[in-house]
């Protein structure tokens, strides 16, 4: 099994190589053409995480329509378009390989994928000595009905968490899920709304990528295993998700793109992306039942920004909210029940209704928010 790998262990294994300096890396561009072509230009062992949303290789047959007679927006895209499996693996196997190349010993590499092509990328990143961590399910809290009624619903997608090998180190922020989860260990399976609403880029009424993924699910990817100021490659870049995440931070990225269109939106899209404040980045470091909600969940939604002041309804104390839906008052730090309980010296605290804050001049109980996110979920 592969070794965790901790901030200051990390730093120690860095000494005994040498590092490719930043200045070296094109950070915080889109790389155009192939992936592959792209990779090639980035130097060995220089990038701290791959996320990789390939093409999926649907196997779809004829056009598909609603009830109602309307056609349904699917991937019909020459670049999800392969002859053959046979072309699809070697396109695989090669992309794969510049990844390998590019991660430090120490980096990490997520593909998500389909039952169309995940247990094929799954068998060749073995071949080629990744190791699984986790397969994690990403279970679509709103996922799109299967109009025809000759399968089940497609409701979920797999997420595959690798390192560089089975004895290789890898970093993990466990105790940062653990708090963005309500003070559980966060699990395998995550239920996320699929990218909609104010989220999702169109173009004259028109998406501008069919498989937009949310910022939620990046939120966490990148949230559990990268620092601030780590090197995030995303080699399928598309409409720029991941930078938007990687940005918003701290982190540094990479984009790889072939489409011109998806370029264009994607630095449009990260422009107006604001970092956030070093102070609100920072995050936990290393019995009860569990909530219809996490309060993670809605910092990683965006219900509740990261930064945002929290503050009992006596305004006696004020809390900073961070990335991974801890709190900092002052030098204390804690879950949204921890930290009120902790400042209050009682026994236990409901930090739903315990904390506060303002909305367009309206003092309301954190709890207001997880009911519009409630509401958006049951959507």
């Amino acid at each position: 099994m592969g070794v965790i790998t901790t901030t200051k262990s990390r730093a120690k294994a860095t000494v005994k190589q040498t590092e490719t300096p930043k200045e070296l890396l094109p950070l915080g561009q889109i790389i155009p053409g192939d992936c592959v072509e792209a990779m090639r230009s980035i130097p060995d062992a220089s990038v701290d995480l791959v996320f990789a949303d390939p093409p999926y290789n649907l196997q779809l047959g004829g056009d598909l329509n609603r009830p109602d007679g309307s056609h349904v927006d699917a991937v019909t895209d020459h670049w999800d378009q392969f002859d053959s499996f046979a072309l699809y693996d070697t396109f695989t196997r090669d992309w794969l390989t510049e990844a390998k190349r590019i991660l430090k010993p120490d980096g990490g590499l997520w593909v998500i994928g389909s039952y169309h092509n995940i247990y094929r990328v799954g068998a060749i990143l073995q071949d080629l000595g990744f190791w699984i961590l986790n397969d994690i399910v990403w279970r679509k809290s709103n996922p799109m009905p299967n109009f025809r009624g000759t399968r089940f619903t497609n409701a979920h997608e797999t997420l595959l968490w690798c390192s560089q090998g089975e004895k290789a180190k890898y970093h993990f922020n466990y105790r940062a899920m653990k708090t963005l989860n309500d003070e559980l260990q966060m699990r395998s399976d995550w239920v996320l709304p699929i990218c909609n609403g104010a989220e999702r880029l169109k173009e004259g009424g028109h998406k501008v990528h069919p498989t937009q993924k949310p910022e939620s699910l990046l939120y966490r990817v990148l949230l559990s295993t990268t620092e601030r100021g780590d090197v995030v490659l995303d080699p399928f870049f598309g409409t720029g998700t991941t930078g938007a995440v990687a940005k918003r931070l701290g982190r540094e990225w990479i984009g790889c793109e072939r489409e011109g269109n998806y370029r264009e939106a994607a630095l449009k899209r990260i422009e107006k992306e604001l970092p956030l404040d070093q102070s609100a980045l920072t995050t936990m470091q290393a019995g009860r039942s569990a909530p219809k909600v996490a309060f993670g969940a809605l910092v990683e939604n965006g219900y509740i920004k990261p930064g945002t002041e929290l503050f009992d309804k006596k305004h006696r104390w004020v809390a900073t909210v961070r990335a991974d839906g801890s709190l900092a008052c002052g030098k204390q730090t804690g879950s949204i029940h921890g930290l009120g309980k902790e400042l209050q010296g009682a026994p236990s605290c409901n930090g739903w209704t315990f904390w506060h804050y303002e909305v367009d001049g309206d003092v309301k109980p954190i709890d207001a928010a997880r009911q519009l996110y409630l509401l958006a979920v049951e959507d």
